[in-house]
């Protein structure tokens, strides 16, 4: 398998590569079986954090015995020395592993001071002089905070939400961190499961040389869409093109990038579904959604105590209670028109 060399840290990593965020959602046994296929059919970086409950744990289980030939990076979201030691800690633990290849802030909402011994930039360092970590990354979904990060170069990695509906100002991370020799990590290369067509993914990702996908496999099937895929090595041609400039056109701009991080909710809102529920409905079998349980689930809106803890929590900026309120009212229209289907 192709492999990318990850900006100065000089660590060469498969050009598909495993996000293991989602492998918590299934038992022991089947996420060690998908894992290790996944290693035995060529792939060598695993991506990981420690606030991905379990996930950390079946990595350790499935790839301990073949440590030396892999790349295993993680995240903590800490925000002071002593709660990253205690993470980190707590990774080589769970990953059964003595040191961690690329350790990354987790998504902070602004940089860690490089001058506060007390702070969590002090922590990776520390856990970088004892041998513990070996490099030290960053992940973001806000603009101004990756571009920050480049330019501090304090950080060997960026890990940013990248896709071909991504913005042209986020597409150009790709550029800035190339010049800066940063490693680019891409997360959410389906922009949370809104794409559906592997090949044209793919293609738009063989443009860039110094990016590497980490695409989040749940089942087995999805590994073997990305191996496939991956053989393939599809040629960005007139038919891929146009598939992508369509998703562009129909779904680019302010939209639910389902990552998570207005949740929870004090109304029980599933925020991350029910914020995009008229693209889901319109880009995926639909008859799931037109059950009254999910009719129920989209109705805790109405429940809304107006909190706004959502939209401050959101990287990118969305009014979200008026968002989901918008989205009810879709769903209601489109479920009394196609419930009885």
């Amino acid at each position: 398998m192709r492999k990318i060399r990850l900006g100065k840290t000089e660590l060469m990593v498969t050009s598909t590569s495993f996000g293991a965020l989602p492998i918590q959602r299934v038992s022991m046994d089947e996420a060690v079986e998908i894992l290790r296929k996944a290693y035995d059919k060529g792939i060598n970086y695993f991506d990981t954090a420690n606030a991905y409950t379990d996930s950390e744990e079946k990595i350790g289980r499935a790839l301990s015995d073949v440590r030396e030939n892999i790349v295993i990076s993680t995240k903590s979201g800490g925000t002071d020395k002593k709660t990253v030691i205690s993470h980190i800690e707590n990774s080589l633990k769970m990953l059964k592993t003595d040191y961690i290849d690329l350790f990354q802030f987790h998504n902070p909402a602004q940089l860690p001071d490089p001058e506060d011994p007390d702070g969590a930039f002090a922590g990776a360092l520390f856990m970088k002089e004892k041998g513990y970590i070996r490099h030290i990354g960053i992940t973001n979904h806000r603009q101004k905070l990756a571009q920050d990060a480049i330019k501090s170069g304090l950080y060997e990695t960026l890990q940013f939400p990248f896709s071909y509906i991504s913005s042209d100002a986020d597409i150009d991370l790709a550029r800035q961190c190339k010049e800066a020799d940063m490693g680019f990590i891409a997360m959410k290369g389906l922009a949370g499961g809104l794409l559906d067509k592997p090949r044209a993914c793919r293609a738009f990702f063989n443009q860039f040389d110094n990016v590497v996908p980490i695409w989040g496999i749940q089942f087995m099937w999805q590994l073997d869409q990305w191996l496939e895929v991956e053989e393939e090595a599809p040629v960005l041609d007139d038919e891929l093109k146009a598939i992508i400039e369509k998703d562009r056109k129909d779904l680019a701009g302010n939209f639910c990038r389902s990552c998570g991080y207005c949740l929870p909710c004090p109304a029980g809102i599933n925020i991350p579904t029910a914020a995009r529920i008229d693209m889901l409905l319109r880009r995926s079998p639909y008859k799931r959604y037109m059950t009254e349980e999910f009719y129920a689930e989209m109705h805790k809106i109405d429940n809304c105590i107006g909190c706004r803890s959502c939209a401050s929590k959101c990287p990118y900026g969305l009014d979200t209670p008026n968002l989901l309120k918008y989205q009810l009212k879709d769903f209601d229209q489109f479920y009394a028109e196609h419930k009885d289907d």
